[in-house]
């Protein structure tokens, strides 16, 4: 008897641990236990760039309204951008997923809830025999106290037998004691389970009761939504640097290394330019890995020899400083030739207003999500910085704007939506120390700290695509995240 007792007590456990684990683990996969949330600013910042991107900080809305709310904006490693959005309060997205496990879960309940019910009868068969057995060994007890006591008038052999029968029963008292336990433990798992099964019912019905049609149109509207997100965020202002990420370590402690911000996302083109003069070789490489293992794919001779490391890759074309002149060169790599050449009027060069490293790095071309950009001193701005924009088919400088800030006190200077940013070095404890806005025509100083790990920077610039700063380190060629500050419209403000 105590063997079936003893199995009949693990299968109640067993059932005890899976009433707890339900209780406790049920309301997360069915997503009961949410948590509220608080309300966005319209203000959110956005982490870009290549290798490891930063997080968005902002908050979600407690109470959205009706349809997806888009809230903030981050980069993926391959460039595109991901928003963050909150569904409608009565909206589940992951609705199909959570209805197989909602189903799962309602057949396990019902499996269990059968096999329960089985036990429950053989357990009040088996509690009503121990019930009339109690009865009979109570009558036995008296029994057996009554001849106890006039035990001289029995023979000692018939004495003996009836003892020895009471002590086989004895044990049974405490068995008998815990089957009751048992029998009530059953009952109220089985009405546990009852509950739970109802519970589940209903939410299954609820979800249901979603139109799978109307769910998919939301979907559709959602992925409007994240390309209006795209178009939101294509400008910020430049709130943090981070990194680096060591992409190489390779050629001499100068030049540059770039890809094209316009290029479709399939297309991932590394181009690589040794040295700043004295040299007319373009490496070109089908992907980062590509340039990290060395499979070059292909080499273009130029026509001229460049000066410094400020050279960019837009729209399929390298523009470039002309060795010991003020002449931009746009030279196409898919036609293997030069579609325009222009003078930049009154520009210093050949080490006349370099950057504080020197390299013949007095005029510098970059690109952002405005366009194509010129940065270079010039005798009638004093030595200053001025900002041209340039026409990117003829070089034609379409506006241009004088700063305050010496061009040979810059360490590197980068674009970023139409603001340029200006280090105040190119060796170790360099950071972002000045701004200018071509929007407002303003400045500003700043206080941006960057690593400058390898300690001597001879090219800094900033790509679109990417949300990354490209970076020459001292013969390394290094990544940095950037974090920008956007100002996301919201219907209230049209």
């Amino acid at each position: 008897m105590s063997l079936p007792l003893l199995k009949l007590g693990a299968v109640l456990s067993t059932m005890a641990m899976i009433s707890n684990w339900m209780s406790q683990t049920l309301p997360s996969l069915v997503g009961l236990n949410t948590t509220r949330l608080s309300t966005p600013d319209t203000l959110v910042s956005h982490s870009g760039g290549f290798g490891r991107l930063g997080k968005a900080d902002s908050s979600l809305p407690s109470n959205p309204k009706e349809g997806w709310q888009v809230y903030s904006s981050a980069q993926d490693p391959d460039g595109r951008c991901i928003c963050t959005v909150v569904a409608p309060e009565q909206n589940l997205c992951s609705r199909d997923a959570k209805s197989r496990q909602l189903r799962q879960l309602l057949e396990k309940v019902q499996n269990m809830s059968q096999s329960i019910e089985v036990l429950n009868l053989r357990t009040q068969r088996d509690f009503q025999y121990v019930l009339k057995m109690e009865t009979q060994m109570k009558g036995l007890k008296a029994k057996f106290r009554q001849i106890e006591d006039d035990r001289k008038t029995l023979m000692t052999k018939h004495f003996q037998e009836l003892k020895e029968k009471m002590d086989e029963l004895l044990p049974l008292i405490p068995v008998l004691e815990q089957y009751k336990t048992d029998a009530k433990l059953i009952t109220q798992f089985k009405e546990e389970i009852r509950n739970l099964s109802a519970v589940l019912t209903g939410i299954q019905e609820e979800i249901g009761a979603y139109d799978y049609e109307e769910l998919h149109q939301r979907v559709l509207s959602l992925e409007t939504r994240l390309r209006d997100c795209m178009k939101k965020l294509t400008c910020g202002k430049l709130m943090k640097i981070t990194g680096p990420v060591t992409v190489k370590t390779s050629g001499t402690r100068f030049g540059a290394w770039m890809t094209d911000p316009l290029a479709s996302e399939k297309n991932n083109r590394v181009w690589y330019m040794d040295s700043y003069t004295n040299n007319k070789i373009v490496r070109e490489y089908k992907s980062i890995a590509d340039f990290v293992s060395g499979a070059e794919s292909r080499t273009y001779n130029l026509p001229f020899k460049w000066a410094g490391t400020n050279h960019v890759v837009y729209n399929g074309s390298l523009y470039f400083n002309k060795y010991q002149s003020n002449i931009i060169i746009k030279y196409s790599f898919d036609m293997g030739r030069v579609l325009a050449q222009r003078s930049l009027e009154y520009a210093g060069f050949h080490n006349v207003y370099p950057y504080t490293w020197g390299g013949f790095s007095d005029i510098d071309l970059m690109a952002d999500e405005i366009g194509l950009w010129a940065v270079y001193a010039t005798n009638q701005n004093a030595g200053n910085i001025v900002i041209s924009q340039l026409n990117k088919d003829t070089l034609e400088v379409m506006k241009s704007w004088s700063t305050g800030y010496p061009k040979r006190s810059a360490g590197e200077s980068f674009m970023i939506c139409g603001t340029l940013y200006v280090t105040n070095s190119h060796l170790t404890g360099a950071k972002v120390y000045y701004s200018y806005s071509t929007k407002t025509s303003t400045y500003e100083y700043t206080d941006i700290p960057f690593h400058n790990q390898y300690f001597h920077i001879s090219m800094l610039d900033y790509n679109a695509r990417d949300r990354a700063l490209y970076a020459w380190n001292n013969g390394h060629q290094v990544l940095f995240n950037v974090t920008l500050f956007h100002i996301i419209k919201t219907e209230d403000d049209t």
